[in-house]
């Protein structure tokens, strides 16, 4: 068993989200969708996201107060907001609507709220940030939740957690580009190596023992379909079988933006 917290906000999954996935599922199959343009999403990512440095720890930063002030942010989320849902066509299709629908909702979320220093100011202890509605998806009002534990875990792909992005330092990087069906199986192997490529926040090794994210222990059922933790790690950064293994680095939960 790995060693580290469960964060207070580990959810259940809500009726609502059930209907999400249900409505995600419905369109997993037939001929193929036609996506939602991904230009607006794409201009904003290529011009407020950064690779920068703060405190020493390597993360891709982002200009929120310029994101709120640009006009392609509303428009980017209108063409998430009002696409049809049963028109994805595919497992690729539907991850990579839901991970980008899920990065860009926080990205409005944050940029809206300015100043912040620390996304989970925006909850409360009886109604954290990430069970309060950031949208509306399939004309349904979904939260953060709704989105990464009732549509994405359940999918079964591990790989989603080094591509969602909760606004945070030690999060996973922001990915400098949308996720698209097409090149989604290499994105997704691109963010899991860059994260464990990152011993600020992904791994870290000592004399005794290798250090991962905190991550690793929250979501560690998740890993079951790769082997488990270990496997899944090893597929990418070779581990010694005798090397102990403990998911205790530290979280920084400060905000991800550009200082």
């Amino acid at each position: 068993m790995l060693r580290g917290w469960a964060p207070a906000y580990k959810p259940r999954v809500a009726w609502r989200a059930l209907l999400l996935l249900a409505l995600a599922l419905t369109g997993s199959g037939g001929a193929r969708a036609e996506l939602p343009s991904l230009d607006d999403y794409a201009g904003l990512l290529a011009d407020h996201v950064r690779m920068g440095e703060v405190d020493g720890l390597r993360v891709a930063l982002v200009d929120y107060p310029g994101l709120a002030t640009d006009g392609r942010l509303a428009r980017a989320v209108a063409t998430f907001e009002t696409f049809p849902l049963a028109r994805l066509a595919g497992e690729a299709e539907t991850l990579a609507f839901y991970l980008n629908a899920y990065n860009l909702l926080t990205l409005r979320l944050v940029a809206t709220h300015q100043p912040l220093a620390d996304i989970r100011e925006l909850g409360h202890w009886w109604r954290p940030v990430w069970k309060q509605t950031v949208g509306r998806l399939g004309g349904r009002e979904v939260s953060l939740d709704d989105i990464e534990h009732g549509v994405l875990r359940p999918r079964g792909e591990p790989r989603i957690h080094f591509a969602l992005v909760c606004a945070s330092l030690s999060c996973p990087d922001l990915r400098g580009e949308p996720y698209r069906a097409a090149t989604l199986d290499a994105q997704l192997d691109a963010q899991v190596r860059d994260f464990l490529a990152n011993p600020g926040k992904g791994l870290a090794r000592d004399a005794e023992r290798v250090r991962v994210s905190r991550i690793f222990d929250w979501f560690e059922e998740d890993f079951a379909v790769a082997g488990g933790v270990r496997t899944f790690i090893a597929h990418y950064v070779p581990l010694p079988a005798t090397v102990t293994l403990d998911a205790d680095l530290p979280y920084d939960w400060r905000l991800n933006a550009r200082r």
